[in-house]
C-alpha cells in the first residue's frame, strides 16, 4: 500500500515537472503573456507541494527498519527518481528567473523571441494542475513580483535537496535499475520488428523470384530476335 501511495506521488511530480519544463521553455517567446506567468507560478508551486509529500514519505519507509531487504531495494529506486526530479525542477526554475529577468512583460521596446511556437499553454498547466480549465487572477505586473517569490522558492527546494541527503544517503551508483534503458519499448517494437521483418523477407523472396523469371524471359526474346536478325542477313547478302 505503502508502496503505491509513493509510486503514485511520484508519477504525480513527474508529470508536474515535465509541464512545468514545457512552459518554462515558452518564456520570451511568441507564446509569452501575463497568463503564461501565472500557469508557471501555479505549476512549481504544485511541484513543490508534491515533492515535500514526496520526501516526507519516502524518508520514513527508508528510515523504517522493518522493511524488508527487496521492499527497500525498490523505495531506494524511487528515491534515486525522486531526487533526479527535483533536480530537473530546480534547474528549469532557475531558467525561468533568467528568463523572466531577460524578459519583462510591460517593457514595449523589449522584443520577444520568435522561436516559431505559438498557441497558448493553458492545455499544459491544466494538466499539471488536474483541473478542467484554468483560473486566472493574478494582478497585471505578476511578471515583476513573481520574480522575488521565484528566488526565495529556489533557495527552498535548495535547501530541502541538501536535506534529503543528509537524512537519506542513497548513492545513485549504488542502485541498480530493474530493466536496461528503454526496454518496455524495446519489447514492443521487437515482436512488431520480428513479424514485419518475416514478411518482408518473404516478400523479398517472392519479388526476386518473379524479377528472375521476367529477366529469364527478357533475354530470351533478345537472344531469338538476335538470331532471326542474323539469319535474314545472311539470307540477303
Amino acid at each position: 500500500m505503502v508502496k503505491e501511495e509513493c509510486k503514485a506521488l511520484l508519477d504525480a511530480l513527474s508529470k508536474v515537472t515535465a509541464c512545468y519544463r514545457h512552459m518554462v521553455l515558452t518564456i520570451g517567446g511568441t507564446s509569452d503573456s501575463q497568463n503564461l506567468r501565472e500557469e508557471l507560478k501555479k505549476t512549481r508551486q504544485k511541484a513543490q507541494e508534491l515533492a515535500v509529500a514526496n520526501r516526507n514519505k519516502l524518508t520514513a519507509v527508508l528510515k523504517d527498519k522493518t522493511v524488508s531487504k527487496e521492499d527497500k531495494a525498490e523505495f531506494e529506486r524511487l528515491w534515486v527518481i525522486f531526487s533526479t526530479c527535483m533536480e530537473i525542477l530546480e534547474t528549469d526554475m532557475r531558467r525561468a528567473l533568467e528568463l523572466g529577468q531577460e524578459f519583462p512583460l510591460n517593457v514595449p521596446k523589449k522584443h520577444l523571441i520568435q522561436t516559431g511556437m505559438s498557441g497558448g499553454t493553458s492545455g499544459v498547466a491544466a494538466r499539471a494542475m488536474s483541473v478542467q480549465n484554468m483560473k486566472y487572477e493574478a494582478e497585471h505586473n505578476i511578471d515583476v513580483v513573481d520574480l522575488k517569490d521565484l528566488e526565495n522558492e529556489i533557495n527552498q527546494v535548495g535547501e530541502m535537496m541538501y536535506e534529503m541527503e543528509m537524512k537519506v544517503n542513497v548513492p545513485q551508483w549504488t542502485v541498480e535499475a530493474k530493466q536496461d534503458p528503454g526496454a518496455e519499448l524495446k519489447t514492443t517494437i521487437s515482436v512488431g520488428a520480428s513479424s514485419i521483418g518475416m514478411i518482408s523477407v518473404e516478400e523479398n523472396k517472392s519479388f526476386c523470384d518473379i524479377s528472375k523469371v521476367l529477366a529469364g524471359i527478357i533475354f530470351s526474346a533478345v537472344l531469338i530476335i538476335a538470331v532471326v536478325l542474323a539469319v535474314c542477313v545472311v539470307k540477303l547478302s
